[in-house]
């Protein structure tokens, strides 16, 4: 987790892992992806990373406004998410703009600069994999995954009921304390 969400968590007496992924490369797949990941009582994975952390060793899955492995279509994304990206000659897509990558992805202003720090993001592969103990966040201003999908993807696919956050796709950084107690609930 980006921002102060990880700072909350810390406050709370967790120990916080932000590992780097390697979503530049095009040859790295999930199994790649959550090798990097140290195992965890509670592992979250927000966007994305809802594909990687089913392959982490965890006594509890939490998907923070993620995609789903197995999932796909027009229907998941927001209409109008991903018209400032473009793709480079390998098929990674980025934003060549920051300012369009922090309106997008809902950076609030004061977080906007973390935009520059987003790295080209390959293909993914993502198939479905089971998760023992999972759940599910849906943040309801989601411009990017459409919240009523985040609702289908929590109970239909992982069969747990959605915890609702009130706020965009990029939690962590808009309601660190909110998500926060949940993230520390579930623990």
């Amino acid at each position: 987790m980006l921002g102060s969400g990880a700072a909350e968590l810390e406050a709370r007496g967790h120990v916080v892992h932000t590992p780097d992924l390697p979503c530049e490369d095009v040859a790295a797949g999930v199994e790649e992806y959550a090798a990097g990941v140290p195992a965890a009582d509670v592992v979250a994975g927000h966007s994305l990373g809802g594909f990687t952390i089913p392959l982490v060793h965890a006594r509890t899955h939490v998907f923070v406004t993620a995609g789903v492995g197995g999932t796909r279509g027009p229907e998941v994304l927001a209409p109008g998410f991903g018209a400032g990206q473009v793709c480079d000659e390998l098929g990674r897509s980025y934003y060549p703009d920051p300012t369009v990558a922090a309106a997008e992805l809902q950076y609030p202003p004061a977080y906007a600069e973390l935009a520059s720090r987003l790295r080209r993001q390959a293909p993914l592969d993502h198939a479905a994999v089971a998760v023992d103990s999972p759940a599910y966040v849906v943040c309801a201003r989601d411009a990017v995954i459409r919240p009523e999908w985040q609702r289908h993807l929590a109970r239909d696919v992982l069969g747990v009921e959605p915890i609702e956050l009130e706020a965009g796709h990029s939690p962590m950084l808009e309601r660190p304390r909110q998500l926060a107690a949940i993230l520390d609930s579930l623990a």
